[in-house]
């Protein structure tokens, strides 16, 4: 058996369903990148457009580097139908624990793994973190494709993955790059309620849901509020509509497995939350890096889009808070639900101290609120 394929059964006996190697050379997709940057499509991430000339050769992070080895672990978990709308999405990979570490600690066993089998190795490894194109290089192992919806796409598994890689100075049996097999196919587009897909394979991030609900710091853009629902922490709909997960099988590891209540949050209390209960329930969650702050605004959105006027107490309360960020969201949602005891929480509001955005956003959710009172 070659080292390449000791590498190969190591993977697999450590989680990782997909497994593939691709050299170390310069990619060719790092144009489309620097093109999708130049059209001002990140956000606020702008960690995004820093060390391109890293991401775009691998041998520029580990000196020498002869071989990637790609990897993907499933993280799939089923959205039950959820008939309360009182209750919250959290995007399934954000269920359970922290991949962040466990991908962590797996790559950190194959890394000893090789050094056992391979001799003296240099090299590094990644998961989400450092100027890395991830699916880029997964699509050169053979992976899989990048979908119209940006992500990943394994023929046999789906798209519901996370991934690691491991640059090392060591030449290995390298894959072939997976073929596309989107098509004619536009489901994922049209599945977007935020218009994020703004082309075939080009994501507007400051559209998205999930970077809206996670990873923005600012204020929610008022036109996209309606448009997310009673997602409260990222989204999966361009996922779930895509036929190459019609068979997506449930994540193996014990660790991604949902938690009780993570997978429909009940928003009052989400909206209420003190910071002690949101670190018990949250603890080594990924929900725990976004922090209270971001998951309470987003309650607020998500009461504001449910239609059910028994948010409206919550919501009231929530005006007299402590951070104008939540203030504003909830006078939001209060217009949003409207009705007169909506708008007479929002007429009392108007009457204290408060800034000049939030006295804007008060107004504004006063006068539509009146017009169902």
């Amino acid at each position: 058996m070659t080292i390449t394929e000791r590498i190969r059964r190591q993977a697999r006996e450590l989680g990782f369903e997909l497994v593939g190697i691709c050299p170390a050379t310069p990619l060719e997709g790092a144009a489309f990148y620097a093109r999708w940057l130049a059209r001002g499509f990140v956000g606020q991430l702008e960690y995004l457009e820093r060390n391109l000339e890293k991401r775009a050769d691998p041998q520029l992070l580990v000196p020498g580097a002869r071989s990637v080895i790609c990897l993907g672990m499933n993280y799939y978990q089923p959205t039950p139908e959820n008939a309360d709308p009182l209750r919250g999405l959290i995007s399934c990979y954000a269920r359970g624990d922290d991949y962040h570490e466990l991908l962590k600690g797996r790559l950190r066993l194959l890394w000893s793994f090789i050094e056992q089998q391979g001799g003296p190795v240099k090299g590094r490894y990644y998961t989400d973190t450092g100027p890395v194109l991830e699916r880029e290089l997964a699509c050169r192992a053979g992976l899989g494709w990048r979908g119209k919806n940006t992500c990943l796409i394994n023929k046999r598994l789906g798209s519901f993955f996370f991934l690691g890689e491991i640059i090392l100075d060591l030449e290995l049996d390298f894959d072939r790059p997976a073929a596309e097999h989107c098509g004619a196919c536009t489901r994922c587009r049209e599945a977007c309620p935020t218009g994020a897909l703004i082309e075939p394979y080009l994501l507007d991030v400051g559209r998205c849901i999930s970077y809206l609900t996670i990873e923005l710091k600012d204020a929610i853009p008022l036109p996209l509020r309606p448009t997310i629902g009673n997602q409260v922490f990222g989204c999966d709909l361009c996922q779930q509509v895509c036929p190459w997960n019609r068979q997506a099988a449930l994540a193996s590891e014990p660790a991604f497995h949902s938690r009780p209540g993570l997978t429909h949050l009940d928003l009052i209390a989400l909206l209420s939350m003190v910071p002690e209960a949101f670190n018990d329930q949250f603890r080594s969650s990924p929900i725990q890096r976004t922090g209270l702050h971001r998951m309470r605004r987003n309650a607020a959105v998500a009461l504001g889009n449910c239609g059910d006027r028994r948010a409206v107490p919550a919501l009231i309360q929530a005006l007299g808070d402590e951070d104008p960020q939540i203030r504003g969201h909830s006078a939001w949602a209060l217009g949003q639900l409207g009705g007169k005891v909506a708008c007479q929480g929002l007429e009392k509001a108007l009457s204290g101290e408060q800034s000049a955005e939030v006295i804007e956003e008060l107004r504004q959710a006063w006068c539509k609120a009146s017009a169902t009172a």
